[in-house]
């Protein structure tokens, strides 16, 4: 064992010889959050952590250039797990960050643009905690018919909730991956279900989420079924959000909360809130980032139209839940934009940029929910437009992410603009 190793990389490398793992898979996204992987044996275990695994940069979306194309996977071993779906119990994973080979951060690494927005929070004194309502739809296939397998409502019950047994083979897959849940239920549509993850730092929750939407799928095709985060699948539905409940801590104190005032909300929590609802906008193509994304966001669901804050209302994008009597430390916000589909890294980037920028310049909060709110985009055009005007994204996200995104993003609504839907043959092709 190389004496360059640390501890927890010792561990790892030691886990992997008592446990007879035989493949260890290293994890990372691409910059719309799509999970790439690729294995190695024991054998390569010990240069993976301490120098990393070298791959072509360039087959993946959004990372590099032909002439650029020699990147390094670089183990982060805090994040060694055995995967729970594979019965041996021989498979393993790590996440990774994204290195040149350098060893300088690749600036295409949504786990770096993460990393280095968490540094300009650590300089305030700040760590970032969030805690996500994960919503998602089960159907029988994956056709573009969708069939789904109940008709059940909120927080319904057999026989009308189907699917709790796949919830419940879910969770505990998620708590073998030191992914604790704290509640599950059915959601409103037929066949929509939620998972409420335990708040951790921002972090450790964007890994997280990547291996929540992974599991809820794997368990979903051991059953011979599919589960789909798609925004908005049914129409005349609601669709999937996540519910992101934020705050921030100062060492072992909420920085949001602030004894006798109103809603326990502290001076800096109140400036937090402002950035992230004078921003909302700019930030909402990377929270919502697809074409589908915007069939949710639309009146008549549970699901925000506006950059306004309230205490109950589901149209606003910013809610202030009520704390527990006693338990001061769960003061916090709710961010309910952004959809599950979304590349968490990138987004929480974003929301933290957002909040920190209003803690810095000291924004002001209107008074309760009664100002004249401004609309959150309708469309992804829309909100790529208030994306690439916004300096606040670009330098959040850094130069390569931010005109990717919006290469990639433009592309995607210039092919959507092109597409003759299953509405228009229906309504015009009778009659015109």
């Amino acid at each position: 064992m190389s004496p360059r190793m640390n501890k927890q990389q010792q561990y790892v490398l030691s886990t992997v010889e008592e446990r007879g793992i035989r493949f260890i898979r290293l994890w990372f996204t691409d910059i719309l959050g799509s999970l790439k992987s690729f294995a190695i044996t024991p054998a390569e275990l010990e240069v993976a952590l301490t120098e990393g695994m070298q791959f072509d940069g360039s087959s993946i979306d959004g990372f590099s250039r032909n002439q650029e194309s020699d990147m390094l996977a670089m183990p982060d071993p805090t994040t060694f797990q055995t995967l729970p779906w594979r019965s041996g119990g021989d498979v393993a994973r790590m996440f990774c960050d994204i290195v040149r080979p350098d060893g300088a951060s690749f600036e295409g690494d949504p786990r770096s643009v993460l990393r280095r927005n968490l540094k300009r929070a650590q300089e305030m004194g700040f760590s970032f905690y969030v805690g996500p309502e994960v919503e998602y739809f089960y159907f029988k296939d994956a056709s573009p018919e969708p069939v789904v397998l109940d008709q059940g409502g909120y927080f319904d019950l057999t026989p009308l909730d189907v699917a709790q047994e796949y919830r419940r083979e879910t969770i505990m897959a998620l708590e073998r991956l030191s992914i604790p849940v704290e509640s599950s239920h059915h959601e409103v549509s037929p066949s929509q279900h939620e998972l409420d993850l335990r708040h951790t730092d921002a972090l450790n929750m964007a890994d997280n989420l990547v291996t929540t939407r992974l599991a809820v799928k794997e368990v979903a095709m051991e059953h011979g079924i599919y589960a789909t985060f798609m925004p908005k699948p049914l129409e005349g539905h609601d669709g999937s959000g996540l519910h992101l409940h934020l705050s921030l801590f100062d060492g072992d104190a909420n920085a949001f909360y602030a004894e006798g005032a109103k809603d326990n909300l502290s001076p800096m929590a109140m400036q937090f809130m402002a950035g992230l609802l004078r921003h909302a906008a700019e930030i909402t193509a990377v929270t919502n980032q697809w074409v589908n994304s915007y069939k949710r966001l639309v009146a008549g669901f549970d699901a925000p139209i506006w950059a306004s804050w309230g205490r109950n209302d589901q149209s606003a994008v910013l809610r202030v839940p009520t704390a527990k009597q006693g338990k001061w430390a769960s003061t916090r916000i709710e961010y309910r934009a952004p959809d599950p589909a979304c590349n968490p890294y990138l987004a929480f980037s974003l929301i933290l940029a957002a909040g920190l920028t209003g803690i810095e310049n000291e924004y002001e909060i209107p008074a309760d929910d009664e100002s004249e709110p401004v609309h959150l985009p309708t469309t992804l055009a829309d909100a790529l437009d208030a994306m690439e005007k916004s300096a606040l994204v670009k330098d959040a996200l850094g130069d390569h992410v931010f005109e990717w995104f919006l290469r990639n993003k433009r592309s995607e609504w210039d092919r959507y603009q092109q597409h003759v839907s299953r509405f228009e043959l229906e309504r015009y092709l009778p009659v015109l």
